[in-house]
C-alpha cells in the first residue's frame, strides 16, 4: 500500500494551510471594508437579537482576519483549524436554517449579503463551498504540521525514537 512520505504530507498541509489563510483573509478584508453591508448580511439571517447584530458584524471580520494571519504564519495551526471548523459549521448551520425557513438572502460570506430576489439564492453552492473549507480545517486539525510554519520553528519535530536511542548509546 502506498503511503506518502512526511515531506509530501507536510507539503500538502502547507497548501491546505495557505488555502485556508486565503479564505479567511479575503473574507475578512471584504467584510471589514464594508461594515454596513456586513451588518445587513448578519441581520438577514434573522437569528440574533438586535443588541448582538453590531457586535457580531464587527467581530466577525476581525476574527476572520486573525484566523487568516495566524494560518498564513503557521502559528497555532491546530487551534486555528479548530476555530475555523467551528466557525464554518456555524456558517453551514446559518445558511441551512435560512434555506429551511425560506429566507431569500445572500450569505454575505465574501461580501454582499442581505435580502435577494426569489430565485437568486445559492444555498447548495454556499453549503458545498463551506464543506470544502471544512475539509481543509479538518486536515489541519488531524495533521497541523506544515512547511514554512512558525509552529515548526517554535516546536521542532522530535527525532524518531530509534534515533534517540542510538544517540544515548
Amino acid at each position: 500500500m502506498f503511503r506518502p512520505s512526511q515531506a509530501v504530507l507536510d507539503t500538502v498541509g502547507t497548501f491546505v494551510r495557505l488555502g485556508l489563510a486565503a479564505v479567511w483573509l479575503t473574507s475578512g478584508a471584504i467584510k471589514l471594508a464594508d461594515p454596513g453591508q456586513t451588518y445587513l448580511a448578519v441581520k438577514a439571517y434573522e437569528v440574533l437579537p438586535d443588541a448582538l447584530l453590531h457586535p457580531v458584524a464587527t467581530a466577525l471580520p476581525l476574527l476572520e482576519l486573525a484566523l487568516g494571519v495566524l494560518a498564513l504564519a503557521g502559528l497555532l495551526t491546530r487551534s486555528v483549524a479548530v476555530v475555523s471548523a467551528i466557525l464554518l459549521v456555524l456558517f453551514i448551520v446559518g445558511v441551512s436554517q435560512s434555506w429551511a425557513r425560506g429566507l431569500t438572502i445572500d450569505c454575505g460570506c465574501f461580501g454582499g449579503g442581505g435580502q435577494v430576489a426569489a430565485g437568486q439564492t445559492q444555498y447548495p453552492q454556499e453549503i458545498a463551498r463551506d464543506l470544502g473549507f471544512l475539509v481543509l480545517a479538518g486536515w489541519l486539525i488531524r495533521r497541523p504540521r506544515t512547511r514554512l510554519a512558525v509552529d515548526g520553528w517554535l516546536r521542532p519535530r522530535e527525532t524518531e525514537p530509534a534515533v534517540r536511542e542510538t544517540e544515548r548509546a
